[in-house]
């Protein structure tokens, strides 16, 4: 069986296994105290390009979303996002548990705009009753979307524009950020998003570690914010197994080589798919691969490829998902091109 279900498949890259393995009987404090962590933290802030920015390892993605956003608002207010967005769908309600509402706008192919965003916003202050509602205290997006589509820079600074209009922070959710960043459609840098948004993550887990995410405040993180980190369940007792991880990943530009080979197959994928007559759903530039498949399409992939459907159309033919990852190989590209 190949699948494509997802980009976390594998387990980790075999340079992650080899240095966790070579340190494993180095004594190290805990709680992220270690010296790999320090190492990780310094190597992330150099790609950055923000040495003063605040770095924290956390273990998961919908931990890491809802540490966040529970940290970042207060009480009565609550987080914006597409209604497709991650903390809005599949996150199982993780932000509502924490006492904040999801207040969800349209989706274009996942993605928020900014003239939705302005006008959501000027709709709510012009309420005369919006002291009775839950406020909106800041912007959820990710990158890529659960699409698999792209924010243009252009796109991210109409965003910020707003945001800083109403004073409100920007959260990007890098789960798949690597594969978004080297898309031969991306015009954002690990920079820019430094620049332009007041937190961001950089995801591990589905881009060559075991786990964890790396949470990038670039100009402060809010106040205690370790401390929520473990309320909240997110803070890994040996917190060597994510500084070594992430230290690897950052170690000659790891991180951005094994997600390139994600994106390399991901547009062979497309192209064999489109060659041998079948229809996108959407034309994503990244890892994930919307295609349209019908039964009998799906009787030829059925016990040899796994896939997701994430819907059936009415015609019968479903939306499916294949997402490469960043140990696919050609060989398996291959082969599903064989079977259709």
């Amino acid at each position: 069986m190949i699948s494509f279900t997802c980009d976390y498949n594998e387990g980790a890259h075999p340079l992650i296994l080899e240095r966790l393995l070579q340190t494993n009987l180095q004594q190290e404090p805990g709680y992220g105290a270690d010296a790999f962590t320090a190492s990780a933290k310094a190597r992330i802030c150099e790609a950055c390009a923000c040495p003063s920015a605040e770095v924290f390892l956390l273990t998961g993605g919908t931990q890491t979303n809802s540490t966040v956003i529970a940290t970042m608002l207060r009480d009565y207010q609550g987080a914006i996002a597409a209604e497709t967005g991650h903390i809005a769908v599949h996150e199982a309600g993780a932000v509502e548990y924490t006492g904040h509402k999801v207040l969800t706008l349209p989706s274009h192919e996942g993605k928020m705009r900014a003239d939705d965003l302005r006008a959501y916003l000027g709709h709510y202050y012009a309420d005369g009753s919006y002291d009775h509602m839950v406020f909106p205290g800041l912007v959820y997006i990710s990158f890529p979307t659960e699409y698999g589509t792209l924010y243009s820079l252009a796109e991210l600074k109409a965003l910020r524009e707003v945001c800083d209009q109403y004073k409100l922070p920007l959260f990007v959710d890098g789960a798949r950020l690597g594969y978004g960043l080297m898309s031969p459609a991306c015009d954002v840098t690990l920079q820019d998003l430094a620049a332009l948004c007041d937190v961001f993550t950089i995801g591990g887990t589905k881009v060559g570690a075991l786990c964890g995410e790396a949470v990038v405040f670039p100009h402060g993180a809010p106040e205690h914010f370790f401390t929520m980190v473990k309320q909240h369940g997110a803070l890994l007792a040996k917190g060597r197994v994510l500084g070594i991880q992430f230290d690897v990943l950052f170690t000659d530009g790891l991180y951005f080589k094994i997600a390139k080979n994600a994106i390399d197959l991901a547009m062979e994928m497309k192209a064999m798919f489109v060659s041998k007559g079948y229809e996108l759903f959407l034309d994503s530039p990244t890892n994930q691969q919307f295609i349209l498949l019908t039964p009998a399409a799906a009787a030829r992939l059925e016990g040899q490829v796994a896939y997701e459907v994430w819907d059936t159309l009415p015609d019968g033919r479903m939306i499916t998902r294949f997402a490469t990852s960043w140990a696919t190989t050609r060989e398996q590209i291959s082969a599903l091109a064989a079977l259709l």
